[in-house]
């Protein structure tokens, strides 16, 4: 067996209602200092909806001064990671929050950081390259999909469109809170795009040509794909079902252990441009491309994909030859998707065919991704790619 590194959340809670105990799990944190400022960081519709105020209300009961920093935009610019920064200075910080989506919780890990470290943003991008020390770190997903909350992985957009990404074990929390009630008043277009986007955590991180893909993530990547395969059509279209919501979250988790040690490779550096130059939702702009690129490798890893199959669709016929059940697994992704109400083509987002160039220019800059594709990927197989998801 070659040699691996296998790092995740050191604490993970499965707590129903847990949201609203917040303050108490906080509370059991060995803090840097004494004092008792926590920076809650979160996005303007999560405090719309009053999903944060039992959080916050346990928070302060148990005797913690909160500042709530709730300007979390969709793919979070790194200006905003800078602004939430200095609030946190401003107060004397000892301890931060990340409640909500993959972006706010993306955000948070960097502000624990970059609060707690003399090392400047631009000089953690890439992989390793973060240094220092950060501040205690609490993660709280509102949404069955990033996974974030157990990646060592934060996602910026910089000035320039271009998402950049620190990659570094610092960076994981010190505690992960899943809480499946956070989850129920999700819409069904927001339930199916996040939900397709932790199967594509998994199926990357199983076929990720990392030379860190692992046994480990392997079996979690299965894992998760029997949870999510199982519940998204009852967790999109029942979305009351506790159990259904419940077991989403946790195969969101267990894929984003997956991804964060074995990591995504073409579909994710497909999807970044999609989300930085049209302002799709990462889920959803994964989704878009997932079917053609997985026809794309599976000239290479269509094995590994057959293998995968009957995890999300349990009654395809394995006896098949491996070449038929992986063409049929591409297909009736394809097909959930257009079941679960989501977009069919890059057209239906706004799309046109003269914007692919710059689409598939943009895509090769996320080398960091690229290199763990299964199959070489070059400029013009990213503008096939993207011809055929039209």
């Amino acid at each position: 067996m070659s040699d691996f590194v296998f790092n995740t959340t050191p604490s993970v809670r499965q707590i129903n209602g847990g949201a609203a105990k917040l303050g108490e799990i906080v509370d059991s944190m060995p803090f840097s200092s004494d004092r008792s400022e926590v920076l809650f960081v979160t996005d303007p519709g999560i405090i719309n909806l009053g999903l944060a105020e039992p959080a916050i209300a346990n928070l302060k009961k148990c005797g913690f001064l909160v500042t709530v920093f709730d300007k979390i935009e969709p793919d979070p610019k790194a200006s905003t990671v800078m602004e939430a920064v200095q609030v946190a200075k401003l107060h004397e910080c000892a301890c931060v929050i990340g409640f909500g989506g993959g972006s706010s919780m993306d955000v948070a890990k960097m502000i624990a950081l970059l609060a707690n470290s003399a090392q400047s943003l631009d000089d953690m991008y890439g992989v390793n390259q973060a240094t220092g020390t950060r501040l205690p770190l609490v993660l709280v997903p509102t949404t069955a999909g990033t996974g974030s909350e157990v990646t060592a992985v934060s996602i910026l957009t910089t000035g320039s469109e271009e998402k950049k990404g620190v990659v570094s074990p610092i960076i994981l929390p010190d505690i992960a809170l899943l809480d499946a009630e956070l989850t129920l008043g999700l819409p069904p277009h927001i339930t199916a795009a996040t939900g397709v986007d932790a199967m594509v955590h998994a199926i990357e991180a199983f076929t990720s040509r990392s030379v860190n893909n692992n046994p480990i993530s392997k079996i979690l990547a299965k894992q998760a794909l029997n949870l999510l395969g199982a519940n998204i059509r009852e967790a999109v279209f029942n979305g009351s079902n506790k159990q259904a919501r419940s077991n989403m979250l946790l195969g969101s988790m267990l894929a984003g252990q997956a991804f964060a040690n074995s990591p995504v490779a073409a579909v994710h550096a497909l999807a970044y441009p999609i989300g930085s130059l049209f302002h799709v939702p990462h889920g959803l702009s994964n989704a878009l491309v997932l079917v053609e690129v997985m026809r794309f490798n599976a000239p290479v890893c269509g094995a590994e994909y057959a293998e995968l199959a009957p995890h999300v669709f349990p009654d395809i016929d394995t006896d098949q030859v491996s070449e038929a059940v992986t063409a049929e697994f591409i297909e009736k992704l394809g097909q959930l998707n257009i079941e679960l109400g989501l977009e069919a083509g890059l057209q239906q987002v706004g799309i046109a065919k003269t914007d692919l160039p710059k689409l598939a220019s943009d895509a090769m800059n996320q080398t960091r991704l690229l290199i763990n594709n299964p199959r070489e990927v070059l400029e013009e197989d990213a503008t096939r790619i993207y011809e055929a998801s039209l």
